[in-house]
């Protein structure tokens, strides 16, 4: 059994705002929810997400969709994953990915790869990296010919570690007999009297354990945010992904000023979105059309051929081959038919 552990318990105090960080939004979902989706789109159902700062925020987002821990302090990674004990001990014969609710980039087929080369060098622990250009700040990762000697952090780092391109992404894959176990042996025997996960690879190696490496193909996997412009840029980042891929499937953007489109929506080849346009929810979008300027799409359907000038629309159905606008409002729930 193949499982996770998601550590969702910061509070964010530089957000400025009284919201677990992991549920401050990304291109209007909760980084959580990107988090889950990318444990989910890799077939990991057994989930555990732990929580702490306002926990009752996340407990209802969740719904039961999952397990939870409660971390009523906040003592350390390490400290974190140990709520999750009970949760470990349910399944000791598989293994454990431990991951951080909010840093949104992970993928499904990072979470994969990282799990069969976990598996393939028989590892007690394997960490995921990633190679980036600017590395200030993050935890280097030290390579051995066999696997990994260790992570050695920005602060600890010698002037020739500092060099080091590859680093620490928070997600790591351990065998859970092995991480329940390696658990129990960490301490906070250092400046910050908190309990670190980073510990388990150096006691897992003493005990003559392998620990391994595997450096995902997207650099954006070490992507966090820590303030208000930490946010804007995973912001960014996530919606230049998007428009993106809309070109690559054909849509055309003649200016891309205040577009913004949530990752669900679906658009069809030919359709133009115009500046100023905001499309969200389960919104799908026909070939063929001209969406703005000024548009707001809320969970609306538009049919193919349909020009919609400075509309706003919610849980809406526009048929194709309609004009309308400008300045609309469709009523929620609302069907415009192109017969009048």
């Amino acid at each position: 059994m193949n499982q996770a552990v998601i550590l969702a318990g910061g509070q964010g105090k530089r957000m400025r705002a009284p919201i677990p960080k992991p549920m401050f939004p990304v291109l209007g979902e909760p980084m959580l929810e990107w988090v889950l989706g990318a444990c989910e789109g890799a077939g990991l159902t057994q989930l555990c997400v732990v929580t702490g700062y306002e926990a009752e925020q996340i407990e209802r987002y969740l719904n039961g969709r999952c397990e939870t821990a409660y971390q009523a302090e906040r003592l350390g990674t390490g400290h974190a994953v140990m709520q999750a004990i009970p949760f470990l001990q349910k399944h000791t014969d598989g293994n454990t990915l431990v991951l951080c609710g909010d840093a949104p980039f992970i993928d499904s087929e990072t979470i994969c790869s990282s799990l069969n080369r976990h598996i393939a060098e028989n590892n007690a622990v394997t960490v995921i990296t990633a190679r980036v250009g600017q590395p200030f700040g993050y935890g280097r990762i030290l390579r051995t010919d066999s696997g990994i000697a260790g992570i050695v952090e920005e602060k600890d780092a010698t002037d020739q570690q500092r060099q080091i391109t590859e680093i620490n992404s928070g997600c790591y894959w351990f065998r859970t007999a092995d991480l329940t176990e390696l658990l129990g042996r960490i301490t906070d025997n250092n400046a910050q009297k908190e309990y670190y996960l980073t510990d388990t690879i150096a006691i897992a190696l003493k005990s003559g354990l392998r620990a391994g490496a595997y450096c995902s193909k997207n650099p954006d996997v070490v992507l966090g945010a820590n303030d208000r412009k930490g946010l804007l840029k995973l912001n960014t980042a996530a919606r230049t992904a998007v428009l993106n891929r809309h070109m690559e499937n054909g849509v055309g953007f003649v200016c891309t000023d205040g577009i913004i489109i949530e990752r669900s929506v679906e658009i069809g080849a030919g359709t133009e979105i115009l500046p100023g346009t905001i499309l969200r929810g389960k919104t799908v979008i026909g070939e063929n059309c001209v969406i703005g300027p000024n548009c707001v799409l809320d969970d609306t359907t538009v049919g193919n051929g349909t020009v919609l000038n400075t509309v706003q629309a919610a849980s809406a159905v526009i048929d194709a081959g309609v004009r309308l606008g400008p300045f609309v409002q469709v009523p929620a729930g609302g069907h415009i038919r192109a017969d009048g």
